[in-house]
């Protein structure tokens, strides 16, 4: 018998009865990732969470944790902070991947969930105030025109299989694209359409790049400021419809975090 051979099956069941194992047990520690302390502060409110004065993220970064039980869940939200120098929100894919990364190395999550606003697409039917689970994400500005880099550019990754929480939310589904940018150039809308995108934001992506990474599930729910294919300037309608589509946004996460408690990603 060879015993590499024996040693090496041994080792793959292993990991595979780990992984049913923990699919199968209950969720209990969440990290939710928002970009702007906008649409972070009113979910601090709902899930009565605190600041942690004690950060376990490397000192000098802005990165702020909200923590608290809820339910008997474990609720982390995670905000990247303000930028040191301009006091706006530390918003794009930098600050996505870097907080994702530190927060689940820190806390250990079994789930994550990205939540905040997005642009979104009257071609694919999506309203001001919709709010979207997203089944697939990608980015849209990565072009990188050489076989397989194309394929690495884009990054296109599934979100965590939910069809029970879709089912009994009601939610709507469609797929996110991300970019780094709040406009959309003509080479941008390219993309987007091959990525064939609901909705477009800032951070999706690379949320689900490092979540992939180190093999903890993610969840994408996103809320419709604008209209990117309308009539008005993206950045003035995303002004104007931030604050009561962050309402809608902060129901959503609420109702998809209530129906976690006490479940299995399985079960999800």
């Amino acid at each position: 018998m060879d015993l590499n051979h024996a040693e090496n099956e041994k080792g793959s069941n292993q990991e595979t009865i780990s992984a049913i194992s923990s699919s199968d047990n209950h969720i209990s520690t969440i990290v939710i990732i928002i970009a702007m302390q906008t649409e972070a502060l009113p979910l601090v409110d709902t899930f009565k969470l605190t600041e942690d004065l004690n950060s376990p993220f490397p000192k000098g970064t802005p990165w702020v944790r909200f923590h608290g039980s809820y339910k008997g869940l474990n609720v982390n939200i995670i905000w990247p902070g303000k930028d040191a120098t301009l006091g706006v929100d530390s918003v794009g894919t930098v600050s996505a991947s870097l907080v994702t990364y530190a927060a689940i190395q820190a806390l250990k999550p079994d789930l994550i969930i990205n939540a905040g606003t997005a642009g979104g697409f009257k071609a694919k039917g999506a309203c001001i105030g919709d709010v979207y689970a997203a089944s697939a994400v990608a980015f849209h500005d990565r072009r990188i025109p050489i076989p397989v880099f194309d394929l690495y550019g884009v990054g296109l990754r599934k979100g965590c299989s939910t069809p029970n929480l879709l089912k009994d939310l009601n939610l709507k589904v469609g797929k996110l694209s991300t970019g780094d940018s709040l406009d959309m150039t003509p080479m941008d809308e390219s993309s987007i359409i091959a990525n064939d995108a609901t909705v477009k934001d800032m951070e999706g992506a690379a949320v689900a790049y490092v979540a992939d990474l180190l093999k903890v599930p993610a969840i994408f729910i996103k809320a419709v400021t604008d209209i990117v294919d309308g009539d008005k300037p993206t950045s003035e309608e995303f002004l104007q419809n931030l604050t009561a589509v962050t309402v809608a946004l902060g129901e959503s996460v609420a109702r998809v975090v209530d129906y976690i408690s006490g479940k299995s990603i399985s079960e999800l």
